[in-house]
């Protein structure tokens, strides 16, 4: 496999990768995501063509250089919604801001011109130009058609739009970037913009030697070293702005998968507090086979995985619950309820922080006994994480020692409580 053929696998696997990554979403009817991914399919088919297998798919029809004509086609449709994705995306921020009105105005151009520029193409490619010719005259399609006055036409026509819109994008990403505070985002942001600035050089080298090649033609070697160039410049537009569109999306996965963990982490407590206390879970954890253990890998994954559109949304709502059923466990457990509890994890060795998370474990373990009483005065409780980034790790912290505690922890802290004197004689 050649150097050329290594970069266009290379850049259809990030398209491909990409485009299945929304397609979740896509699914699910977001305007904005289905943008995106029809940039990214588009790009993937056209980059497709550029190969040989492509291209010998296509040459079955016999239409000789049709591969170049959908290829074309289908970057001016990737072009149009990627562009429309940016407007979309900028427009929420602020659309009175001169610099969206601007975007806007070259979108809705850009859309209507597609059209027609997709068109012209056709237009000029069967009427215009000599198919007579195949790669045995020149393996590139520019050089096939050198002196022919459509050439300057067609690609004339696919230079300037690509370069409108693409010089579009770097401006608007060059900005977002500048302006991001996360460092992923900044990396991500820069990298999308530098990949479009280098989309525009691109059109702009490629229409520069096209006018020279008009007027002087030039030789097979020079034509050779021009489109070695120009698709050098092309492979790093595109390894640019995919690398850069994956930083944030990489981010973003990440956050969901520490999530997920914790949501995972957190089930086993979850689903014991919440189903002793009716009225509390937004869903009701998954009673399949009635909740036999022999159906408890299905599911706790049926929890986990459904009701809610992300993991954080999930994991924001089982931190909720946990704390509701929390205080209702409060208002009826024994008031020195969590003093016993705290002087048996104390007895087993834990100190500090470890001794309060097994403390609020067997305290919760115990106070579950206690769910049918009557409802009082919320009884004394000590907890840690006074918000949610450092509530969800004390709460892994207590569903693990929950998870490890014995099953009679609640008679262990029976056993430990003070025994009343009988009233004296009179």
């Amino acid at each position: 496999m050649s150097v050329s053929d290594a970069f266009v696998s290379l850049i259809i696997g990030i398209l491909l990768l990409q485009a299945a990554m929304r397609l979740p979403v896509v699914l699910r009817g977001r305007r904005r995501e289905r943008s995106l991914w029809g940039a990214f399919a588009a790009f993937a088919v056209a980059w497709w063509l550029r190969t040989d297998t492509g291209r010998a798919v296509i040459d079955r029809l016999g239409v000789n250089d049709l591969p170049t004509l959908l290829k074309h086609t289908l970057a001016i449709g990737g072009i149009c919604v990627l562009l429309t994705y940016v407007t979309d995306v900028y427009q929420d921020e602020d659309a009175t801001a001169r610099h969206i009105k601007v975007t806007s105005v070259v979108q809705r151009v850009a859309a209507r011109a597609s059209l027609a520029t997709v068109l012209c193409l056709a237009a000029v490619f069967f009427l215009a130009l000599d198919r007579s010719k195949t790669a045995a005259d020149s393996p590139y399609f520019m050089g096939r058609h050198v002196g022919e006055p459509g050439l300057a036409l067609y690609l004339g026509l696919f230079n300037a739009y690509t370069a409108a819109a693409a010089g579009v994008c770097a401006y608007q990403w060059g900005r977002a970037a500048r302006l991001a505070r996360r460092r992923s985002l900044r990396t991500g942001l820069t990298m999308m913009a530098v990949g479009m600035a280098l989309m525009v050089l691109y059109a702009v080298l490629r229409s520069a030697y096209l006018a020279a090649i008009t007027l002087h033609p030039a030789t097979a070697s020079a034509g050779a070293a021009q489109e070695n160039v120009t698709d050098l410049v092309l492979y790093a537009a595109f390894l640019l702005w995919l690398l850069g569109s994956v930083t944030p999306a990489t981010h973003a996965l990440a956050v969901r998968a520490r999530a997920l963990r914790a949501v995972i982490g957190l089930h086993s407590l979850w689903r014991d507090l919440v189903l002793a206390v009716d009225g509390i879970a937004l869903h009701q954890p998954s009673r399949l086979r009635g909740g036999h253990r022999a159906a408890a890998v299905i599911n706790t994954v049926r929890d986990v995985v459904s009701h809610d559109a992300t993991p954080q949304i999930r994991l924001g709502r089982y931190v909720t619950e946990i704390r509701d059923v929390t205080h209702e466990l409060r208002r009826r457990a024994p008031s020195d309820l969590f003093q016993r509890a705290r002087r048996l994890a104390e007895a087993e060795g834990r100190t500090a922080q470890e001794a309060d998370a097994a403390a609020e474990a067997y305290w919760l373990k115990a106070a579950l006994a206690t769910v049918d009483a009557p409802a009082g005065v919320p009884a004394a409780f000590h907890t840690a994480g006074d918000d949610f980034a450092s509530e969800v790790p004390w709460l892994l912290r207590v569903a693990r020692a929950y998870r490890e505690a014995s099953p009679h922890t609640g008679a262990i802290l029976d056993a430990l409580a003070p025994v009343p004197h009988a009233p004296a004689e009179a």
